[in-house]
């Protein structure tokens, strides 16, 4: 497995501990957003992406969040005994969507994006940079093709004059954000 492109987006006026966004594309062929860069205190490292963790009440059957202690749905009193918790009995709040199997492979993943993230800085400070990270044009030339047999392979029903699955032409398109949510209201 290769790491074949790296996309970064730096924060802003980064005082908190998120330092950028970042998704990595594996073998021209599959993508992970929504890792983060974060402050450690040995230096940046990788969080990789995850979820927010619910429970069930047991009244109405709703999802709450893990630390609330009444239903949103029934207003019912919810029963501590099912939330999850780790090994030192903290309660686990997030779970990892995708991660790395053994060390080897993190470490792998961390090194190829930090430094990836530090050419990104250097590359923010010339005249005229714009991020890659959010240009969903580039998704669709070679390594991110989105055409994976899936329900828009349909190319008839889809194409414009680009050739280009679910896209209009860009002479009538609007501007308009990127076609995924990625970090919608965050920044």
């Amino acid at each position: 497995m290769k790491i074949t492109e790296v996309r970064i987006k730096l924060i802003e006026d980064a005082a908190e501990r998120l330092l950028a966004f970042c998704s990595i594309t594996l073998d021209s062929a599959f993508v992970v957003r929504d890792m983060k860069i974060i402050v450690g205190p040995n230096g940046p490292f990788v969080a990789m992406p995850s979820r927010k963790l619910t429970s069930h009440c047991q009244g109405c059957g709703c999802k709450n969040p893990i630390r609330a202690n009444f239903c949103n749905q029934c207003g019912g009193k919810l029963v501590d005994g099912h939330r999850p918790r780790d090994d030192d009995g903290r309660l686990r709040l997030y779970a990892d969507i995708a991660h790395p199997i053994n060390a080897r492979c993190r470490e792998m993943i961390q090194q190829r994006i930090v430094e990836e993230y530090e050419a990104e800085i250097v590359r923010s400070k010339e005249p005229g940079y714009v991020s890659r990270y959010d240009d969903p044009d580039e998704e669709h030339r070679g390594n991110g093709s989105r055409h994976d047999g899936g329900p828009h392979e349909n190319h008839d029903d889809h194409n414009d004059r680009s050739g280009r699955c679910g896209e209009q032409d860009p002479a009538q398109a609007a501007p308009s954000k990127p076609d995924d949510d990625f970090g919608a209201g965050i920044l």
